[in-house]
This record gives structure tokens, sequence and C-alpha cells, in this order.
């Protein structure tokens, strides 16, 4: 498994592309891996749009920065219009944009609005399973992602420039295209500063330092 192990480890967050385009078996390839991961009850509460034609990833694109700009208005912020552009043209120019969206349908209906409230975070925690499979698909394909969370801002906007029903909740997108950068890995926690044995606050050591994750360019 050392294999996946290394990709894992060089995935990375990948903000700029190449001007060509990703060929649908790739992405049909990605939305499948996506498919596989684990779910609560099986339900698999993900739902995607794909968005490849320039007109409809623009629209998205304004949306979401009008929004933004919207908030940042009523926080009394002054919005730079060169930041403003970039907002857009980050969504507007990947090759590939994947809206992941989560619904409720196959989870249980649970008696009570504290259980009821568990099973939405049980369609969350399944849906964030299903974003990281089509990350790691489209890092093992020589493709970069990044995955945003703007849409969770502006759901009600994002559902109306796609046409998206009240059932279904935007939660993220995915931009993808073929990478124009090479990221330096951002450090990650020792295992003291996220790990515990067997109670909260009882460091868990390492013994084998082969496990660690190392700085990797």
């Amino acid at each position: 498994m050392q294999d996946l192990f290394e990709a894992i480890k060089h995935r990375r967050s990948i903000r700029k592309y190449q001007n060509k385009p990703v060929p649908q078996s790739l992405i049909e390839k990605i939305l499948v891996a996506a498919s596989w991961a684990p779910s609560a009850h099986n339900a698999q509460p993900w739902r995607f749009i794909i968005l490849t034609e320039s007109e409809s990833k623009q629209v998205v694109a304004e949306a979401m920065a009008e929004s933004w700009a919207a908030d940042m208005e009523k926080d009394n912020v002054k919005i730079d219009e060169k930041v403003y552009k970039v907002r857009i043209e980050r969504f507007a120019s990947a090759p590939v944009i994947i809206l992941a969206c989560a619904t409720m349908e196959g989870m249980y209906m649970q008696p009570d609005p504290e259980r009821q409230k568990v099973e939405r975070d049980l369609a969350m925690q399944s849906l964030g399973a299903a974003m990281q499979n089509l990350l790691l698909m489209a890092h093992a394909k020589g493709l970069g992602a990044c995955w945003f969370c703007a849409p969770s801002f502006c759901k009600a906007t994002v559902r109306e420039a796609l046409k998206i029903p009240d059932e279904f909740e935007p939660q993220a997108i995915v931009a993808i295209g073929y990478p124009d950068e090479k990221p330096i890995a951002p450090n990650r926690k020792v295992f003291g500063e996220y790990c515990f044995k067997n109670i909260w606050g009882k460091v868990f050591y390492v013994q084998n330092t082969q496990t660690t994750f190392k700085m990797c360019k």
C-alpha cells in the first residue's frame, strides 16, 4: 500500500491550470471513484453537477462573487476590484468545475430533532468521503484539483444559478485541470498534536518513523 501512501502525501491543492481540456473519460473515472466512497446506510447522499461549458462556469462564478461582495459590504469591508475579478476568474477559467451537493434522500428519518441532526451529520461525512476519493483519483490521473467551500456561503444563489431543487444542498466546488503550478507541501501536525492513545490527552507516540509525513515538494 506504499503507492497509496505516496499518492496521499503528494496530492496538492492546485489552483492554476493549463489551457488544456480534460477528456470526459477522465472525468468519468473521477466520478466513479467518488461513488465508491463509504456512506451512511449506503445512501450515497451526494449529487454532482459537472460544468465544462464556459457560459455555465461564468454564471456560477459571477453569482458566487456577487454574493460574497454583498456579505463583505454588510461587514463594512471595502471590496478591491482586482480581488473581485480574481474570485470570478478562479472558477470561470478552470477547465472543469464539479459542484458537490448533499441530499437527505436515503437517510433515515429519526423520531426526534436531535437524532435527525445526527443523520444530517452522517450525510455530510459521507459527502466528504466521496470528495476525498474524487481528489485522490484526479491526482492519480495526473490532474490537479482544489476543493473550495464557497457554495456553502451562498447556497440559495448557487441553487438559483443552476436550477437545483430545494432538497439538494450545494456544499462545495472542486476545480479540476492539468496543473500549471507545483505548490510546496504545507507543514503537517505531529502525532502528539492530534493523536491520543486510549484516553484524551495521552499522547500516541510514533514507533515507526517511516509513517511520519516528511515535508515533500
